[in-house]
């Protein structure tokens, strides 16, 4: 029996070091396992290849609470390679684990790799999804919360419930077929519909709408407040998101908390997350619409690329009937959607994801250090491929990830040499990089010049957004700048013909990826990087390279073959699951 105490003792004495030497009292940790595979689903009524997780389309919400570590181990069942990107969260010292191409390498089929990171000093709503490939075009994707601490007040009484409603225009084509279609110079079409978290339209009308269609349903009960977190992970249409007499009071974007203002109806355009409370004030006669329809184009062509989804109050009488809600009526004029986007200010008194206001962060007296005007254009055609470019620069994704080559010392990986405004001669592919100053303060103007509606993401901040207008942006333009309570996201739209201007606080080290979250004009070069380095190298801005890095291109060499613990090594709330499962079954086998 005294043996049997020792050897308990000792046992858990090992667990607990194990534990110890990962993680600390004060940051606990939250564990995702995703399998990733395909998986045949019908959406629109018709049978596809879609990306699943764990066997689920979308994927689960990973919720988190600021602060807390995030690990989530990947593995790899698709026929390509892999990376995953979590838009929104900052990465803070570690763009290691920000899943693009320009600081990792791709996880190989059959292979599994653990992202581990923290979401620090963060709050909010935002979403993950796969980053090669177009793979997000086929799903992949999945909610992503972080919760404030319980010790931080909101400006809000407590929500009934927490409600998270992925929407995205959809092709029943899969990622693959789309590839081929853009890579063989041609324009993807309009896609076959909307989903509602994964789900194709309730059927509102028999000539749009096939039968047997799957929709999604939000169960509510009456009287009470929700919180609901809406974010459009599609390809390329703006949508405008509604729900039949209702109000939403929009509460957050992005991780920051917004001026409470009511709408009946938001424009959400690619890549973008906002979060609305949602009051259950109606008497129930029946169902009530859920509403995405395409924005800034011909309706009555488009009448099918509309999502449809019901909110059921527990007390209803009936099936929801009748026509949909209406959009704005502003298919030629964008002026209205634009006095909208300008109406989403920050809450400068509410507090973020510390105690002291938000509005603390007085971005406006911050001296600018530098200035970029990014403009992009219609596609055009470079060494007879077509491509998209951003100043006359067409993206080339480096063999040999640009943080990985800054590491190693990989000579000709990337230039640092993007321009600071657009090239005046032919457009070029080039591994062009953004030559960013460690605790400078920079000037953005994302000026679209396309036809169509883009919205432009930048990976590791939040960036202010100041002013958008139409036209072209000229310094006097800066007069029109919001000094005071711009909002603070990480996603903006740029309508055509028009600019939008944002700053950017350069703390974060790291490498840094700026891209249009159009998939397609992404797919074909329309982004680059910013790379942020401390000259005093040292790990309070920068985390080291992780133990479970993988190597490619002119680092290949590095590379070891994969085993059973690949992926797991460093990365402690897996290695203490084992651990604890390990001990369980010696405990177990020893007692017997």
């Amino acid at each position: 029996m005294a043996t049997s105490s020792s050897f308990l003792s000792c046992a858990l004495f090992i667990y607990i070091s194990l534990f110890l030497s990962f993680t600390s009292a004060e940051d606990p940790t939250v564990t995702y396992h995703f399998d990733i595979s395909y998986i045949t689903a019908s959406p629109l009524g018709v049978p596809q290849q879609v990306i699943a997780i764990n066997g689920k389309f979308p994927g689960p919400t990973i919720n988190s609470t600021t602060n807390n570590n995030v690990v989530v181990n990947v593995r790899n069942k698709l026929d390509e390679d892999l990376l995953l990107t979590w838009a929104g969260v900052q990465q803070k010292r570690s763009s290691w684990q920000d899943g693009v191409l320009g600081t990792t390498c791709p996880i190989p089929p059959k292979w599994n790799w653990t992202y581990n990171f923290q979401v620090k000093d963060q709050i909010g709503s935002y979403f993950y999804f796969p980053s090669l490939n177009f793979q997000r075009a086929s799903g992949g994707f999945g909610g992503f919360i972080i919760n404030p601490r319980s010790v931080i007040p909101i400006p809000f009484d407590n929500p009934a419930g927490d409600i998270t409603v992925l929407i995205g225009d959809w092709y029943i084509r899969n990622h693959t077929a789309l590839r081929h279609t853009l890579d063989a110079g041609h324009d993807l079409g309009m896609p076959d519909g909307v989903l509602i978290n994964g789900k194709g339209p309730y059927r509102y009308n028999d000539t749009l709408v096939p039968d047997k269609i799957d929709h999604e349903t939000i169960n509510v009960e009456p009287g009470k407040t929700y919180r609901i977190r809406v974010s459009n992970v599609g390809v390329s249409t703006s949508l405008n998101f509604r729900i039949q007499n209702h109000n939403l009071l929009l509460a957050e974007t992005e991780g920051s908390y917004t001026v409470q203002q009511n709408y009946t109806s938001l424009d959400i355009h690619v890549g973008q997350t906002y979060s609305f409370l949602v009051t259950m004030d109606q008497n129930a006669s029946s169902d009530y619409y859920i509403v995405a329809s395409a924005r800034f184009v011909n309706e009555s062509t488009w009448q099918k690329v509309t999502g449809v989804g019901v909110l059921h109050y527990s007390n209803s009488k009936g099936k929801a009937s009748g026509p949909l809600p209406q959009p704005p009526q502003d298919q030629f004029d964008n002026t209205f959607s634009m006095n909208q986007a300008r109406s989403i200010r920050w809450n400068v008194s509410a507090s973020g994801a510390r105690p002291n206001p938000q509005g603390s962060f007085r971005y406006g007296s911050i001296n600018v250090t530098e200035v970029y005007v990014l403009k992009n254009k219609a596609p055009v055609t470079i060494n007879g491929k077509k491509r998209a470019t951003l100043s006359g620069i067409s993206f080339v994704n480096p063999t040999t990830p640009i943080r990985l080559a800054d590491e190693f010392k990989v000579k000709g990986a990337y230039k640092l040499d993007f321009p600071t405004e657009p090239l005046t001669g032919p457009s070029r592919m080039e591994t062009s990089v953004i030559n960013g100053t460690y605790r400078g303060f920079m000037e953005v103007i994302f000026q679209n010049n396309e036809t169509k509606m883009h919205s432009y993401h930048v990976d590791g901040y939040a960036f202010f957004v100041v002013g958008m207008g139409y036209g072209e942006w000229t310094s006097d333009s800066r007069g029109q700048y919001n000094k005071w309570d711009g909002i603070a996201r990480a996603t903006t739209q740029v309508y055509p013909g028009a600019w939008t201007a944002v700053l950017i606080s350069l703390d974060n080290v790291g490498i840094w990826n700026l891209r249009t979250e159009n998939l397609d004009s992404w797919y074909l070069g329309q982004e680059t990087y910013i790379r942020i380095v401390n000259p005093e190298k040292n790990n309070k801005t920068e985390l080291p390279i992780p133990d479970n890095a993988l190597f490619c291109g002119a680092l290949s060499r590095m590379q070891k073959p994969q085993d059973i613990s690949s992926g797991l090594k460093g990365h402690g709330s897996i290695v203490v699951v084992l651990s604890l499962s390990l001990l369980m079954a010696i405990l177990s086998g020893f007692v017997v």
